[in-house]
Protein backbone atom coordinates (compact mmCIF):
# COMPACT_ATOMS: atom_id res chain seq x y z
CA UNK A 1 0.00 0.00 0.00
CA UNK A 2 1.46 3.49 -0.40
CA UNK A 3 0.46 6.06 2.22
CA UNK A 4 1.53 9.98 1.98
CA UNK A 5 0.91 12.73 4.14
CA UNK A 6 1.04 16.11 2.47
CA UNK A 7 0.43 19.45 4.45
CA UNK A 8 -1.15 21.36 1.17
CA UNK A 9 -1.05 24.40 2.61
CA UNK A 10 -3.82 26.92 3.90
CA UNK A 11 -4.97 28.93 0.64
CA UNK A 12 -5.55 32.94 1.26
CA UNK A 13 -4.05 34.15 -1.48
CA UNK A 14 -0.76 34.84 0.07
CA UNK A 15 1.98 32.55 -1.40
CA UNK A 16 2.06 34.47 -5.35
CA UNK A 17 3.68 32.35 -8.00
CA UNK A 18 2.57 29.56 -5.29
CA UNK A 19 -0.90 30.17 -4.94
CA UNK A 20 -2.35 27.12 -4.33
CA UNK A 21 -4.65 27.68 -7.82
CA UNK A 22 -0.71 28.01 -9.80
CA UNK A 23 -0.01 24.37 -7.60
CA UNK A 24 -2.97 22.60 -8.54
CA UNK A 25 -1.69 21.15 -12.37
CA UNK A 26 1.03 19.97 -10.57
CA UNK A 27 -0.29 18.31 -7.21
CA UNK A 28 -2.80 16.60 -10.04
CA UNK A 29 0.29 15.63 -12.04
CA UNK A 30 1.84 13.75 -8.99
CA UNK A 31 -1.19 12.10 -7.63
CA UNK A 32 -2.08 10.64 -10.85
CA UNK A 33 1.51 9.22 -11.55
CA UNK A 34 1.03 8.11 -7.53
CA UNK A 35 -1.85 6.63 -6.93
CA UNK A 36 -1.62 6.31 -3.46
CA UNK A 37 -3.90 4.62 -1.51
CA UNK A 38 -4.30 6.74 1.53
CA UNK A 39 -3.40 10.98 1.60
CA UNK A 40 -3.75 12.73 4.86
CA UNK A 41 -3.75 16.40 4.01
CA UNK A 42 -3.48 19.23 6.24
CA UNK A 43 -3.95 22.80 6.26
CA UNK A 44 -7.22 22.24 4.00
CA UNK A 45 -9.94 25.05 3.78
CA UNK A 46 -13.29 24.27 3.01
CA UNK A 47 -12.63 25.11 -0.59
CA UNK A 48 -9.56 23.43 -0.94
CA UNK A 49 -11.67 20.02 0.66
CA UNK A 50 -14.42 21.22 -2.42
CA UNK A 51 -11.68 21.24 -4.89
CA UNK A 52 -10.34 18.01 -3.63
CA UNK A 53 -13.52 16.14 -4.17
CA UNK A 54 -13.89 17.28 -7.37
CA UNK A 55 -10.30 16.41 -8.65
CA UNK A 56 -10.14 13.62 -7.11
CA UNK A 57 -13.00 11.05 -8.37
CA UNK A 58 -11.38 7.98 -7.55
CA UNK A 59 -11.24 8.93 -3.89
CA UNK A 60 -13.97 9.47 -0.99
CA UNK A 61 -12.36 12.68 0.61
CA UNK A 62 -13.79 13.52 4.38
CA UNK A 63 -12.59 15.69 6.74
CA UNK A 64 -14.05 18.71 9.33
CA UNK A 65 -12.93 22.08 10.43
CA UNK A 66 -11.45 22.70 13.62
CA UNK A 67 -13.68 25.23 14.49
CA UNK A 68 -16.51 24.82 16.81
CA UNK A 69 -18.75 25.41 13.44
CA UNK A 70 -17.50 22.49 12.20
CA UNK A 71 -15.48 25.14 10.14
CA UNK A 72 -12.62 26.36 9.49
CA UNK A 73 -9.25 24.37 8.53
CA UNK A 74 -9.52 20.49 8.56
CA UNK A 75 -7.31 17.27 8.97
CA UNK A 76 -8.62 15.18 5.38
CA UNK A 77 -8.23 12.08 4.46
CA UNK A 78 -8.22 10.79 0.78
CA UNK A 79 -9.07 6.56 0.43
CA UNK A 80 -8.58 5.34 -3.03
CA UNK A 81 -11.96 3.53 -3.67
CA UNK A 82 -10.24 0.88 -6.09
CA UNK A 83 -8.04 -0.36 -3.38
CA UNK A 84 -9.27 0.23 -0.06
CA UNK A 85 -12.84 1.25 1.44
CA UNK A 86 -13.69 3.62 4.38
CA UNK A 87 -15.41 1.71 7.10
CA UNK A 88 -15.44 4.37 9.75
CA UNK A 89 -14.01 7.66 10.42
CA UNK A 90 -14.24 10.33 12.87
CA UNK A 91 -12.52 13.96 14.20
CA UNK A 92 -11.64 14.80 17.69
CA UNK A 93 -10.06 17.47 19.11
CA UNK A 94 -6.39 18.05 21.00
CA UNK A 95 -7.68 19.14 24.40
CA UNK A 96 -9.05 18.45 27.29
CA UNK A 97 -12.31 17.81 26.21
CA UNK A 98 -11.96 16.22 22.82
CA UNK A 99 -15.51 15.24 21.95
CA UNK A 100 -16.11 19.05 22.08
CA UNK A 101 -15.70 20.86 18.88
CA UNK A 102 -13.58 23.89 18.62
CA UNK A 103 -12.22 22.81 22.23
CA UNK A 104 -8.01 23.61 22.88
CA UNK A 105 -5.50 23.45 25.41
CA UNK A 106 -4.86 26.80 27.27
CA UNK A 107 -1.24 27.23 26.53
CA UNK A 108 -1.67 27.00 22.95
CA UNK A 109 -2.46 29.28 20.36
CA UNK A 110 -5.67 30.41 19.44
CA UNK A 111 -6.03 27.60 16.90
CA UNK A 112 -7.91 24.20 17.51
CA UNK A 113 -6.08 21.16 16.49
CA UNK A 114 -7.59 17.88 16.01
CA UNK A 115 -6.75 14.49 14.50
CA UNK A 116 -8.63 12.77 11.64
CA UNK A 117 -8.66 9.07 12.27
CA UNK A 118 -10.25 6.09 10.23
CA UNK A 119 -10.68 2.42 9.60
CA UNK A 120 -10.16 1.51 6.09
CA UNK A 121 -10.57 -2.20 4.64
CA UNK A 122 -7.55 -2.84 2.47
CA UNK A 123 -9.25 -4.87 -0.55
CA UNK A 124 -6.18 -6.69 -2.11
CA UNK A 125 -4.55 -7.62 1.49
CA UNK A 126 -8.48 -8.92 2.87
CA UNK A 127 -7.43 -7.04 5.72
CA UNK A 128 -8.45 -3.68 7.68
CA UNK A 129 -6.09 -0.87 8.89
CA UNK A 130 -6.62 2.22 10.99
CA UNK A 131 -4.68 5.97 9.95
CA UNK A 132 -4.70 9.17 11.94
CA UNK A 133 -3.99 12.26 10.59
CA UNK A 134 -2.82 15.38 12.89
CA UNK A 135 -1.23 18.90 12.93
CA UNK A 136 0.25 19.90 16.19
CA UNK A 137 0.29 23.26 17.42
CA UNK A 138 2.63 25.67 15.84
CA UNK A 139 3.36 28.19 18.97
CA UNK A 140 3.32 26.25 21.81
CA UNK A 141 5.73 22.62 22.42
CA UNK A 142 3.60 22.48 25.50
CA UNK A 143 0.16 22.22 23.61
CA UNK A 144 2.40 19.89 21.04
CA UNK A 145 3.41 17.66 24.00
CA UNK A 146 -0.20 17.27 25.29
CA UNK A 147 -1.71 16.83 21.84
CA UNK A 148 0.69 13.79 21.33
CA UNK A 149 -0.32 12.51 24.40
CA UNK A 150 -3.95 12.82 23.60
CA UNK A 151 -3.36 10.63 19.97
CA UNK A 152 -0.98 8.18 21.27
CA UNK A 153 -3.82 7.49 24.62
CA UNK A 154 -6.65 7.19 21.97
CA UNK A 155 -4.61 5.25 19.58
CA UNK A 156 -3.81 3.02 22.59
CA UNK A 157 -8.04 2.98 23.56
CA UNK A 158 -8.73 1.99 19.93
CA UNK A 159 -6.09 -0.63 19.95
CA UNK A 160 -6.96 -2.60 23.05
CA UNK A 161 -10.76 -2.40 21.54
CA UNK A 162 -9.43 -3.95 18.26
CA UNK A 163 -6.05 -4.33 17.35
CA UNK A 164 -5.48 -3.19 13.99
CA UNK A 165 -2.21 -2.15 12.17
CA UNK A 166 -1.81 1.66 12.64
CA UNK A 167 -0.21 4.77 11.07
CA UNK A 168 0.40 7.96 12.70
CA UNK A 169 0.97 10.72 10.09
CA UNK A 170 0.82 14.58 9.96
CA UNK A 171 2.81 18.19 10.50
CA UNK A 172 4.09 17.75 14.02
CA UNK A 173 6.06 21.33 14.08
CA UNK A 174 8.59 19.85 15.96
CA UNK A 175 11.84 18.45 14.51
CA UNK A 176 13.31 14.91 15.53
CA UNK A 177 14.61 14.74 19.16
CA UNK A 178 12.26 17.83 20.26
CA UNK A 179 11.21 17.08 23.60
CA UNK A 180 7.74 17.11 22.87
CA UNK A 181 8.59 14.24 21.20
CA UNK A 182 10.10 12.19 23.49
CA UNK A 183 6.71 9.83 24.70
CA UNK A 184 7.46 8.76 21.00
CA UNK A 185 10.45 7.03 22.27
CA UNK A 186 9.14 5.85 25.70
CA UNK A 187 8.51 2.17 26.71
CA UNK A 188 5.49 1.12 25.40
CA UNK A 189 5.01 3.22 21.86
CA UNK A 190 6.09 0.82 19.31
CA UNK A 191 5.60 3.01 16.29
CA UNK A 192 8.74 3.58 13.74
CA UNK A 193 9.02 6.59 12.03
CA UNK A 194 8.75 4.87 8.27
CA UNK A 195 10.56 8.51 6.92
CA UNK A 196 13.68 8.81 9.76
CA UNK A 197 15.80 8.55 6.12
CA UNK A 198 14.26 11.80 5.00
CA UNK A 199 15.79 15.04 6.19
CA UNK A 200 13.90 17.84 5.00
CA UNK A 201 10.00 18.51 4.77
CA UNK A 202 9.57 21.87 5.68
CA UNK A 203 11.12 24.17 2.89
CA UNK A 204 8.84 27.56 2.89
CA UNK A 205 9.10 27.66 -1.16
CA UNK A 206 13.16 28.56 -0.44
CA UNK A 207 12.75 32.20 0.07
CA UNK A 208 14.91 31.85 2.89
CA UNK A 209 12.49 33.03 5.30
CA UNK A 210 12.25 30.50 7.60
CA UNK A 211 14.53 27.77 8.67
CA UNK A 212 14.03 24.57 6.30
CA UNK A 213 13.24 21.07 8.73
CA UNK A 214 11.92 17.90 9.45
CA UNK A 215 8.40 18.62 11.04
CA UNK A 216 6.23 15.75 8.98
CA UNK A 217 6.41 12.51 10.06
CA UNK A 218 4.66 9.11 9.06
CA UNK A 219 4.93 6.30 12.05
CA UNK A 220 4.04 2.81 11.54
CA UNK A 221 2.99 0.19 14.09
CA UNK A 222 4.97 -2.84 14.40
CA UNK A 223 2.40 -4.79 12.14
CA UNK A 224 3.56 -2.80 8.72
CA UNK A 225 6.97 -3.01 7.02
CA UNK A 226 8.41 -0.19 5.14
CA UNK A 227 9.56 -0.79 1.77
CA UNK A 228 10.06 2.76 0.89
CA UNK A 229 9.69 6.35 1.53
CA UNK A 230 10.87 9.26 0.23
CA UNK A 231 10.10 13.03 -0.07
CA UNK A 232 7.87 14.37 -3.40
CA UNK A 233 10.20 17.33 -4.24
CA UNK A 234 8.82 18.19 -7.23
CA UNK A 235 9.23 21.88 -8.81
CA UNK A 236 8.25 23.40 -12.05
CA UNK A 237 9.73 26.88 -12.81
CA UNK A 238 9.97 28.16 -9.06
CA UNK A 239 6.20 26.43 -8.58
CA UNK A 240 6.29 23.52 -6.00
CA UNK A 241 3.32 20.84 -4.82
CA UNK A 242 3.27 23.31 -1.19
CA UNK A 243 5.83 24.67 1.34
CA UNK A 244 6.42 21.12 2.80
CA UNK A 245 7.47 18.15 0.74
CA UNK A 246 5.02 15.45 0.73
CA UNK A 247 5.87 12.18 2.51
CA UNK A 248 5.22 9.01 0.62
CA UNK A 249 5.74 5.46 2.19
CA UNK A 250 5.07 2.43 0.59
CA UNK A 251 4.28 -0.08 3.13
CA UNK A 252 3.43 -3.63 3.46
CA UNK A 253 1.52 -6.06 6.26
Amino acid sequence: MKIVTFNIRCDYGQDGPNNFCFRQPLILRRLAAEKPDVIGFQEVLPHVQRWLREALPGYTVVGCGRGADYQGEAMTLAVRNETAELLDWRTFWLSPHPDVPGSRYQDQSECPRTCADAILYLRAEGRALRVYNTHLDHLSASARAKGLHRILERMQADRRRLALPAVLMGDFNAEPGAPELAALQKDGCALRDAAAAVPLTFHGYGLGYEPQQKIDYLFTSPELRVLACRAWTDEENGVYLSDHYPLCAELAL
